[in-house]
């Protein structure tokens, strides 16, 4: 599992952690299980992203070839901004003696929200007509004067 370093984590939550790439630690002595555990206990959510992502690269694990697969999929995340990505799989092979290395990921996202907003959208305003009470609770026709509109957050995302 890796997260994006200076993630927002619970209070009080931290991991044991390596840089893997700029931007990016994997976690140690912990599996996904765990963390997510963790993440429940302290009321927070590790939200699962659909779409499997792949990356083959020529090369053995120990000659970088997991760092090179892992930044290709990265870089196609498509616009998503998640700040973790679990591989699900790493496979060592070869063909025709050339060795390469299969890598499968998905995008995962870390955040206390139960409504899943990565950190980089921004909440959009939306208006709301605002009727007084009285006048609904009435038997009177449909209110037809002004109305008083106020500005409520509300959270976009773009998945």
């Amino acid at each position: 599992m890796l997260i994006r370093e200076n993630t927002p984590l619970p209070a009080g939550l931290a991991f044991a952690s390596e840089a893997f790439l700029p931007g990016w630690r994997v976690l140690r002595d912990i599996d996904l299980f765990g963390l997510n555990r963790k993440i429940e206990e302290a009321h927070w959510n590790l939200f699962y992203l659909a779409g499997e992502m792949k990356a083959i690269v020529f090369g053995h694990e120990q000659s970088g070839a997991l760092r090179r697969a892992v930044k290709q999929i990265l870089a196609r995340q498509g616009g998503r901004k998640c700040n973790s990505l679990e591989i699900t799989s790493v496979a060592s092979k070869s063909f025709l003696g050339i060795p390469f290395l299969g890598v499968k990921a998905h995008s995962r996202h870390i955040q206390e929200s139960l409504c899943l907003t990565p950190e980089s959208e921004a909440a959009a305003t939306v208006s709301l007509a605002v009727i007084p009470r009285t006048e609904l609770e009435s038997n009177k026709p449909p209110y037809t004067g002004a109305t008083h509109t106020r500005e409520h957050p509300a959270e976009v995302s773009s998945f």
